[in-house]
């Protein structure tokens, strides 16, 4: 069904009888169902007015295969964020191949809405709960006019938000959210795939285990909440459209609680420091100090997630030259304004080393040193410094445009005259 098909079906629904039943009573008589039953019973309370959301994430075959033999006809509606991993399109569409779902919608965002809250496609960075309100909720919205209710694939066990989750939700909207899977264990959705050979999706095997837009889903690591990788390192659990089950939706992060300086703002730093007690082997999204990963070399190098290196004032970097592709940021620390150890470090691991990655600078960050990391090759930083705060959100920082020691290739020093040095070499 199309979205437009969606919005123009008559706002008036059966929802009385819902009223009556009370949801508590509703739950009462249909708590032993399975998930095919407790879809199926949804069905027949709301029949011609039931939709079913799907992300088409990691556990979604389970759910839609339930779809297909219940009535594989029902409206199964897809938030296309603009955001999805290519992973996660390819699919969408492997999965309405091999159940045969014959009625699956993408539901896109009002392009108004981009042009005038997200124009550079940028604001998971800054208000990951605002980009989720225009890319999914408002969407959703429209397309449930007339329905008197929707079909989830929440579970208990994927976060302790969702542990008292039950089979019929009533919302503030009056309508009934159907959750068929919600006493699912995670060993019943393995279970549950294999027993009828659904396919997995693309990114599963790779560790991700709750999947949603590409910019905010992280590998989730041994012993974590399967949505741990969800807007990993922010307050947010939810993406807006769950927000009548907890009221956990997180507020937006205010531009003075992050940290990071990257690509022009600032912007949700993953990383964290290192602490006492982390087990190199299974840390994630952590900067390890570099005598740490020496020490540890072959557990950092075995471990699976995501992690970076630290280098302070007096590590010689040239002994990790071979390894520095392991990490997907690097650190450099300036333990004080006095100490430029750190541009040497920065400069060796560009140029002599070719690393190509993030390296940031932390520590005591100020705004005269800016100009000068950037000469050598570092590109985000860790700033906490009121005024430097502000200079670089206003983009008044001073730069450095004489050289007298130039950097790399690019810079000419003061005084030379590079015409007659290249007239000279083509002699």
């Amino acid at each position: 069904m199309a979205m437009a098909e969606a919005a123009a079906r008559p706002a008036a629904v059966k929802r009385d009888r819902l009223r009556a039943l009370g949801i508590m009573a509703l739950n009462g008589m249909f708590d032993e169902l399975d998930g095919p039953g407790v879809l199926r019973q949804a069905t027949e309370l709301l029949p011609g007015e039931l939709a079913i959301v799907s992300s088409f994430g990691a556990d979604s075959a389970v759910l839609l295969h339930m779809v297909a033999q219940v009535d594989p006809g029902l409206p199964v509606f897809f938030l296309d964020t603009g955001k999805h991993f290519p992973e996660t399109l390819a699919y969408v569409e492997t999965l309405k191949g091999h159940l045969g779902l014959g009625n699956v919608s993408a539901l896109v965002p009002d392009e108004r809405d981009i042009t005038r809250f997200d124009p550079r496609g940028e604001l998971w960075e800054t208000d990951p709960d605002s980009c989720c309100h225009v890319r999914k909720t408002e969407p959703l919205d429209i397309a449930l006019e007339g329905f008197g209710g929707w079909v989830t694939g929440r579970k208990r066990y994927q976060t302790k938000e969702r542990g008292v989750l039950p089979h019929f939700e009533l919302t503030s909207d009056e309508r009934i959210k159907v959750n068929p899977l919600a006493y699912f264990t995670d060993a019943d959705v393995t279970e549950y795939k294999a027993r009828h050979g659904l396919p997995e999706h693309p990114l599963f095997a790779r560790g991700f285990r709750s999947i949603g837009c590409a910019p905010c889903t992280t590998v989730v690591g041994e012993g974590e909440d399967p949505r741990a990788g969800r807007w990993r390192g922010l307050d947010k659990k939810e993406c807006g459209i769950h927000f009548d089950v907890n009221a956990a939706i997180a507020r937006p992060v205010p531009v003075a609680e992050l940290t990071l300086f990257k690509d022009g703002g600032f912007v949700a730093d993953p990383f964290r420091a290192w602490a006492d007690g982390d087990d190199p082997a299974g840390v994630r999204y952590t900067h390890v100090p570099l005598p740490v990963f020496l020490a540890n070399r072959d557990a950092v190098l075995a471990n699976p997630h995501p992690l970076g290196l630290l280098v302070a004032p007096g590590d010689r970097v040239e002994v990790v030259a071979d390894d520095l592709s392991r990490f997907a940021s690097i650190a450099v620390l300036f333990p004080a304004f006095t100490d430029g150890r750190g541009y040497t470090s920065a400069r060796l691991l560009r140029e002599r080393y070719g690393y190509r990655g993030e390296i940031r600078a932390t520590g005591d960050v100020l705004a005269d040193q800016i100009a000068l990391m950037r000469r050598c090759g570092i590109n985000a930083f860790v700033v906490t410094n009121g005024p430097t705060r502000k200079a670089l959100a206003n983009g008044s920082l001073a730069t450095v445009d004489i050289f007298y020691q130039p950097v790399g290739g690019a810079e000419v020093p003061v005084g030379t005259r590079p015409f007659l040095r290249r007239a000279r070499e083509s002699v």
